[in-house]
């Protein structure tokens, strides 16, 4: 499972970087956000894609326990959207024990109600 998630978090950031960089060389994100703002969906998948990246950083805050800390992921996260979360994911990996497994990494210090050993 390890293998797999190094995988997916090196293929997230390599995708986001492709078609960042395409973007990039076609509009900047300022004028296009302009453009599209008055757009429904336009605002519903931005509002989307947020919703998901708190989601994902309460688990972050939860994770890390350490609100310093946190508050650095919570600025990483919603500024860079995946490429820090697939940053966040691919450095855990990294501190993973040998033998320790996706619980240890989904858990972290915590056990499986939610409390600190």
């Amino acid at each position: 499972m390890k293998r797999f998630l190094l995988f997916a978090g090196w293929a997230v950031l390599g995708g986001m970087l492709l078609v960042t960089l395409q973007a990039s060389l076609q509009e900047d994100v300022f004028t296009a956000a302009a453009r599209l703002w008055a757009d429904g969906w336009f605002r519903a998948t931005l509002a989307d894609a947020y919703f998901g990246f708190f989601w994902f950083w309460l688990w972050i805050a939860w994770r890390e326990g350490r609100w310093s800390r946190a508050l650095v992921w919570l600025v990483l996260v919603m500024g860079l959207g995946n490429f820090a979360m697939a940053g966040y994911l691919l450095w855990r990996l990294r501190l993973l024990a040998p033998g320790e497994g996706v619980a240890e990494l989904l858990l972290g210090g915590h056990s499986g109600r939610g409390e600190k050993p």
